[in-house]
């Protein structure tokens, strides 16, 4: 992991902690009927926002740290074309999933566009941890599109799946970016 902008690291981590809060809530849209998976995606959910918690005061501590993202930079000008392709493209196919009839195939879609859109920020943010969710969400979106229609929504699969990437990597980069800030 490269220590050379702690502070993004622990950006990474806050967005990584609201971004499992936000696929574990996703997931509950039609889960098994086993209360059990209600509480580990409430479970999952609360630790997003705990390891969101956790690093949004350090960040704000820090906001005028070193970043790979300096405004009129190439990163910069990329990390900004990057993120407004990957959310048009998000509401182009989701509207034309839901048009089709293929409603289910959102979730799996928009988690695609997110850990392909990682591959583009790893080299960007200098960061070649984000390969490790950009991989694994990618696959776990590939693999959720093809299950066969059930009672289980695709939704869940994509959270059940994706949430604890996001919380272990999150977490990996919070440990490490904040260690980094306070030692450096």
């Amino acid at each position: 992991m490269n220590t050379d902008f702690p502070r993004d690291l622990v950006f990474t981590a806050a967005l990584f902690g609201v971004a499992a809060f936000v696929w574990a809530g996703w997931a509950q849209e039609s889960p098994p009927r086993s209360v059990w998976w209600r509480v580990l995606l409430g479970a999952m959910g609360l630790a997003g926002v705990a390891l969101a918690a956790l690093t949004i005061p350090t960040l704000i501590a820090n906001w005028g740290s070193p970043s790979a993202l300096r405004p009129g930079t190439g990163a910069f000008i990329t990390y900004i074309v990057v993120f407004w392709v990957e959310f048009l493209l998000a509401g182009v196919l989701a509207f034309f999933a839901i048009r089709a009839g293929l409603s289910d195939l959102v979730a799996p879609l928009i988690l695609a566009i997110v850990g392909i859109h990682f591959f583009a920020l790893a080299p960007v943010l200098g960061q070649p941890v984000l390969f490790i969710p950009a991989v694994l969400l990618t696959l776990i979106a590939v693999g959720t599109a093809v299950l066969p229609a059930s009672d289980v929504a695709h939704s869940f699969w994509c959270g059940v799946l994706g949430a604890p990437v996001f919380l272990a990597v999150g977490a990996w980069c919070g440990v490490v970016g904040t260690a980094a800030l306070r030692t450096g």
